[in-house]
């Protein structure tokens, strides 16, 4: 087999250095008293004992699969090669992925090897996938680093997407440095208040923004090349809540006057009802029109460069079933 050169990815040169095994290294040992994510449990992973993500040594991975429902430049015509991670480090009420994301005890059976794990990857790159793309991976940096390194020499040489609820640490973010080509980050809230009431997530709009700095100085604003796929920068998504829950202006004004409007921007529609948050009235409702219409406009005002946004009648669309094979194929 031809091996792959660092013109076809960044980590390939990681590899090739021998820097690319040393980060798994690191990685692997903070797992013994883990400060993966901003949580920073510290328990020992390495010898099964389970923080607030409820993850141990192994990898858990719900489902792969070509998926075509991400942006346009992340999706593009043959699909993005997407790998569910099971559980997370975030608890949102209204989480479309709850199946896998909330139910840990559902995901015992998902655990795999990180042999496995670069298997996966492999048989993506294999269905000719634009990317690898890594969903909720904050809690299993280490994992994916140590797979990557493996897969690497089996031949993988397709980008890797960074798809992340924002809630990381930058010392985790700064490892994967030349490893990463596109981050497809969230900002959720711009109120810490609301983080803490609906995720859980206490000083959620604080790590989210060192998180979104850290990864627009590694990655830069979102480029695309032929067919318009993405082949490096940061595309940041922003979920529109009802009620303004989400801050979307302040959000959107932070993301433009404190980073970049060179930044890709993923203004999403796509808020449904589901989980737990009917037991909130707020977040029973949809998103309005006209709630909608007024984030596109302050999107224009700000002068965001690459913009994807949703039809309203996306929340019919995108809710997922993860006991598919395909859980967006509907």
């Amino acid at each position: 087999m031809m091996m792959p050169t660092a013109a076809d990815a960044p980590y390939i040169e990681l590899y090739n250095s021998g820097e690319l095994e040393e980060r798994a290294k690191r990685l692997e040992r903070r797992l013994a008293l883990c400060d993966i994510c901003p949580r920073n449990c510290r328990v020992n992973r390495l010898e099964g004992e389970l923080g607030y993500c409820h993850s141990g040594k192994e990898p858990i991975v719900a489902s792969y699969c070509d998926h075509h429902g991400e942006e346009p430049p992340v999706s593009g015509s043959r699909g993005s090669g997407t790998i569910f991670f099971g559980n997370c480090n975030l608890r949102c009420v209204f989480c479309q992925n709850h199946q896998i994301s909330q139910d840990w005890q559902a995901q015992e059976c998902n655990r795999v090897s990180v042999n496995d794990l670069a298997d996966f990857m492999l048989k993506l790159q294999e269905k000719s996938c634009h990317n690898i793309n890594l969903v909720s991976p904050s809690h299993f940096v280490p994992q994916f680093v140590s797979a990557l390194n493996l897969a690497i020499p089996r031949g993988l040489k397709i980008p890797i997407v960074y798809n992340t609820n924002s809630y990381d640490s930058p010392d985790t973010l700064r490892e994967l440095n030349g490893i990463i080509s596109i981050y497809l980050p969230d900002l959720k809230y711009a109120d810490d208040e609301n983080a803490k009431r609906y995720s859980d997530a206490a000083g959620y709009s604080r790590h989210a923004r060192t998180a979104i700095k850290e990864m627009f100085n590694q990655a830069g604003g979102l480029v695309t090349g032929a067919g318009g796929i993405a082949v490096r920068g940061v595309l940041v998504r922003h979920l529109v809540l009802p009620g303004n829950i989400a801050g979307t202006r302040q959000c959107l004004a932070w993301l433009a006057n404190e980073v970049s409007n060179e930044v890709g921007l993923s203004l999403m529609s796509q808020y449904h009802p589901c989980h737990r948050a009917f037991k909130y009235p707020e977040l029973t409702g949809i998103v309005e029109a006209g709630e909608y219409v007024k984030a596109l406009r302050q999107v224009k005002e700000l002068g965001f460069k690459k913009t994807y946004i949703q039809g309203l009648g996306s929340p019919r669309v995108y809710l997922p079933d993860f006991n598919k094979e395909k859980p967006f194929e509907d």
